[in-house]
């Protein structure tokens, strides 16, 4: 069994990471960390301690009314995609140890195809 990370848990919540292929299982949040369990592998699992957060990237549709998925970009180890049940519960919950300005929106697909775009373009 792997032991947590946290010393004491403030969110427990049924989740899905996107790591290759899809994970089922519950994102733990904490004062140490965050945390993800697989449900049906005790072997899967991914611990990132507050201190490796670099930015906490949060996928908008709709003005806000629905976040489909949020990522956690570290500082060494890549970004972890993750969508849970209540993703507004969660990043506030996160809010609370990571700084505000870190927390960013991610690009709509509008927005990457201007950026594709104005690209193609500066290098003609």
């Amino acid at each position: 069994m792997v032991e947590s990370i946290n010393k004491k848990v403030e969110l427990v919540i049924k989740a899905t990471a996107f790591t290759g292929l899809t994970d089922y299982g519950q994102i733990m949040i904490g004062d140490q960390g965050f945390e993800f369990y697989n449900e049906r592998d005790a072997r899967k699992f991914i611990q990132i301690p507050w201190k490796d957060v670099d930015y906490v990237i949060a996928s908008i549709m709709f003005k806000g009314k629905w976040i489909p998925r949020y990522a956690l970009k570290t500082k060494q180890n890549g970004t972890f995609t993750f969508a849970s049940k209540e993703p507004k519960k969660v990043l506030r919950a996160v809010r609370e140890h990571v700084p505000a300005d870190h927390i960013v929106q991610s690009l709509s697909f509008m927005d990457v195809v201007k950026r594709a775009l104005h690209f193609k373009r500066k290098n003609k």
